[in-house]
């Protein structure tokens, strides 16, 4: 019995066939691509192949600082590095009124400076003029003589406390800026910080420290 034509199968294209096989094909190998591109940077993750986004390390004797990036004032590359000083900057509300003012800090070992309390009674008292500023509350300024160094600088302490606030600054080189002071002061893990910043911060000296630690302590100078 003849079958009718409308009953019997289509010839299947084979050149169909092969070209779906392709497609699928593909799709499983990008498919395995990203797995892996996905496996690889979790690896990357967990083992710590690059430095954490942000932060920089440097180490400094036995102690590793982990500083975000924007602090920088030098070029950033994440690697702990071993280094004679870190430099960078902050911004805090110690300008009048609270306004914010940057006060620069240089991280180095103790060993390579004198905190400004010693240099107090080892250097300035003998480099003291007779006369006496008036100036922040709290704080006595006596400017220095004008050699070795010294000329247009005043000295600036708390004559009361066992470990005073100290800071030595230079009078403004042009009209309507602010006089630069630098004061040096012994931090944890023997590291020393050396801060610079406008003479318009000295009537917030009592808060200086208040506002600096947590941002030391947050990088591990403290």
């Amino acid at each position: 019995m003849a079958t009718p034509a409308s009953l019997v199968p289509a010839p299947r294209d084979g050149h169909s066939i092969g070209f779906n096989l392709g497609v699928i094909a593909l799709a499983v190998a990008l498919g395995g691509l990203g797995l892996a591109y996905l496996i690889d940077g979790a690896e990357r993750s967990r083992h710590g192949a690059g430095p954490v986004r942000g932060l920089v390390a440097r180490t400094l004797g036995s102690t590793t600082l982990e500083l975000p990036a924007e602090w920088m004032t030098e070029p950033a590359d994440g690697s702990a590095g071993f280094s004679k000083q870190v430099d960078f900057s902050v911004t805090l509300p110690l300008g009048p009124d609270e306004a914010l003012r940057t006060v620069d800090v240089t991280l180095t070992q103790r060993s390579r400076v004198r905190p400004s309390a010693s240099l107090l009674d080892g250097v300035y008292l003998h480099q003291f003029l007779p006369e006496q500023l008036s100036g922040p509350v709290g704080l006595v300024g006596k400017p220095m003589v004008a050699s070795e160094g010294y000329a247009n600088e005043t000295v600036w302490y708390d004559p009361i406390a066992p470990q005073p606030f100290v800071a030595k600054c230079a009078a403004p080189i042009a009209d309507g800026q602010a006089g630069k002071c630098l004061r040096t002061v012994y931090l944890g893990s023997g590291i020393a910080a050396i801060y610079s910043f406008g003479d318009d911060v000295l009537p917030n000296w009592k808060r200086f420290d208040a506002q600096m630690h947590p941002l030391l302590d947050q990088i591990g100078a403290l």
